[in-house]
């Protein structure tokens, strides 16, 4: 039986780093995923970025069981489909999502950001092509060009941040998503980083935790996370 490959986007939260007072339906605070970006939701563009690979299957939006907007802003894309089993964390939205679409073990799934519309093409088939390849899971990433400097707060009146050393950055990669694992393998890696009480930032962490090592694979400028404010602009430049 031919693998599958799901794109998972975890779409349960709100962004709070990237508020500005917008809101949605009956004053509810708008989640930044709703936000638009040159007319569309930034969800939507996120999610039309991996349709462009007709290699995925589906992608599975898993929002909150309270989402108001995901039903519109979803409308008409093929292949499409959301689900209310968003959990208070990436790593719960992710389990749950898992969960929700009993794949099988050796089914591939895709976790990409709701926040991640700039997402290329090509970056996205460099992924799969080499997580296809060689049997393993990896993620988009991109190596550190600028001198990186560990801050810390000073312990006199005047306070304030300082430099407390220079990082060495020629072994440091910025995570991007997709991140691309076997479902069976995610999952497990998913509850035993819970039960753990391991603190998860993304999928490929849960997989370090378990012992894996996933492949690092070249990812793309434009694939930024939109993070702060200002970023909307910065995308729709982009885009």
């Amino acid at each position: 039986m031919t693998k599958k490959i799901i794109a998972i986007v975890p779409a349960a939260g709100i962004g709070q780093r990237a508020q500005t007072g917008f809101s949605g339906p009956e004053n509810a605070v708008l989640p930044k995923q709703y936000r638009l970006i040159r007319g569309e939701p930034m969800l939507r563009l996120a999610v039309q970025a991996l349709l462009a690979d007709s290699r995925i299957d589906q992608v599975r939006v898993a929002v909150a069981p309270e989402d108001a907007w995901a039903a519109q802003a979803l409308a008409g894309l093929p292949r499409t489909v959301w689900r209310p089993c968003g959990g208070p964390s990436r790593a719960q939205t992710v389990t749950a999502a898992l969960q929700d679409a009993a794949l099988r073990a050796d089914d591939w799934v895709l976790v990409h950001d709701a926040a991640r519309p700039g997402l290329p093409a090509k970056a996205l088939a460099r992924l799969i092509d080499a997580c296809l390849a060689g049997g393993q899971g990896g993620l988009l990433a991109q190596r550190v060009a600028d001198t990186v400097k560990r801050g810390g707060r000073r312990d006199d009146a005047a306070g304030g941040d300082v430099v407390q050393a220079t990082v060495v950055r020629d072994a440091l990669w910025l995570a991007q998503t997709p991140q691309m694992f076997p479902a069976g393998l995610l999952l497990q890696a998913l509850l035993a980083a819970d039960a753990a009480l391991a603190p998860i930032t993304d999928e490929a962490s849960a997989m370090e935790l378990a012992g894996y090592q996933p492949m690092l694979i070249e990812g793309a400028a434009q694939n930024f996370k939109v993070t702060w404010p200002d970023d909307f602009d910065l995308m729709e430049k982009w885009l």
